[in-house]
């Protein structure tokens, strides 16, 4: 049992035995992965939404970004302590409604039901620091072997924003035959060095603090929640504009006594703490780590001959939609997209936000994905 009053990071992650809520779980067998490691019996944890056509047309897949899991809707509870991370985007009445056969899967790497550094390995121990290296290849390569178990040979659409936008640009690289539109949501076509440096840093936190355990501390009386909250802190800057942040906080102070440093905190500090000890003890900061270095790896022309060479194959529909105020994927990366592959669209979101935008601003979103969906 933890000591402390925040929760190991070993209890922030799904585990075999644990309510299952809304997921399915499905064995893709052993995956080679572009390391040249492999990784044996992997499980992908998945939810679904509608049924799918006798044709098997009717089939999307959405992406998450790199702290979502497969819960795209619905409210928390058993088995999900969050509620739904794009609220209004399948159901009823939204743009992905029941002439669809919505499925959102956990990523290779994640801490919510597939295969992560938190899941047992062949001896019964989780894997912890032996959990090899991973890409956005091998997630998609994941993903497509779940779809073949499903039979599902052909996506009607895949959709995703950040870290799901990398690996819906990946799929339409990998796979272009198996996908009819792709739609890519505040991301790009590679990591940009300023990302992986933002990356780095980030897990440069997790890896330092003392409770990490060189990323075996799942059965320790605590686990590196400091470190994780401190990457979430340095991450939520990156997601939020320059002037949102300014507007909503400015230099205020919290009403509150003076800290041992001698002075009050101030507002914007208090929002950050709020945010890094909530993914704190909801995520775990392996995973947080693995996926992070899967982000950086993201290059759709890495020895394809360049990202117009790696899209020449795709002969559907691809829009990309940036974030006009993203400093983390700047409008540019969607740009350079559309300039790669002639026929791609661009539908840019407005927002004050950031990068963060493309969650946020849910009626501009809703509004794309009905207008791409009815072929406008």
């Amino acid at each position: 049992m933890s000591v402390t009053t925040t929760p190991p990071a070993s209890t922030a992650l799904w585990r075999d035995g644990d309510h299952p809520g809304e997921r399915r779980f499905v064995s893709i067998g052993r995956l080679e992965l572009e390391s040249g490691e492999s990784l044996p019996d992997v499980v992908l944890a998945y939810e679904t939404w509608g049924r799918l056509s006798p044709e098997r047309d009717n089939a999307v897949l959405v992406e998450h970004a790199l702290t979502g899991d497969s819960h795209v809707v619905g409210e928390a509870g058993p088995g999900h302590p969050t509620a739904g991370w794009w609220p209004g985007l399948i159901g009823q009445g939204a743009p992905l409604d029941d002439d669809y056969f919505v499925i959102a899967i956990n990523v290779l790497g994640g801490c919510q039901g597939s295969t992560g550094p938190g899941s047992a390995a062949p001896d019964g121990r989780p894997w912890g620091s032996r959990f090899p290296r991973l890409t956005i290849r091998d997630q998609v390569a994941a993903e497509a072997r779940l779809a073949d178990v499903l039979g599902i040979e052909r996506w009607h659409t895949v959709i995703g924003g950040s870290m799901g936008g990398m690996r819906t640009l990946e799929w339409v690289a990998s796979h272009p035959e198996r996908v009819g539109t792709a739609i890519a949501l505040a991301t790009g076509g590679y990591a940009t060095a300023e990302q992986i440096g933002w990356s780095q840093t980030q897990i440069l936190a997790i890896r330092n603090d003392p409770w990490f355990a060189g990323g075996d501390y799942y059965d320790h009386p605590q686990g590196p929640e400091a470190g994780l909250a401190i990457a979430r802190r340095i991450a939520h800057i990156t997601y939020r504009s320059e002037l949102e942040l300014h507007e909503r906080f400015d230099r205020r102070v919290q009403d509150e006594p003076a800290g041992p440093e001698g002075r009050p905190r101030y507002t914007v500090e208090s929002y950050l703490d709020h945010h890094g000890g909530k993914l704190a003890r909801r995520f775990d900061a392996n995973s947080y780590a693995v996926l992070s270095e899967a982000m950086n790896s993201h290059d759709l022309g890495r020895d394809r001959g360049g990202m117009s060479a790696a899209l020449q194959a795709f002969t559907g529909r691809l829009v990309v939609a940036p974030v006009d105020s993203d400093r983390l994927y700047p409008p540019r990366l969607s740009h350079e997209v559309v300039a790669a592959r002639p026929g791609t669209q661009l539908r840019t979101i407005s927002s004050a936000v950031g990068h963060d935008g493309f969650l946020t601003e849910v009626d501009q979103v809703a509004e794309l994905l009905r207008d791409v969906l009815r072929g406008d």
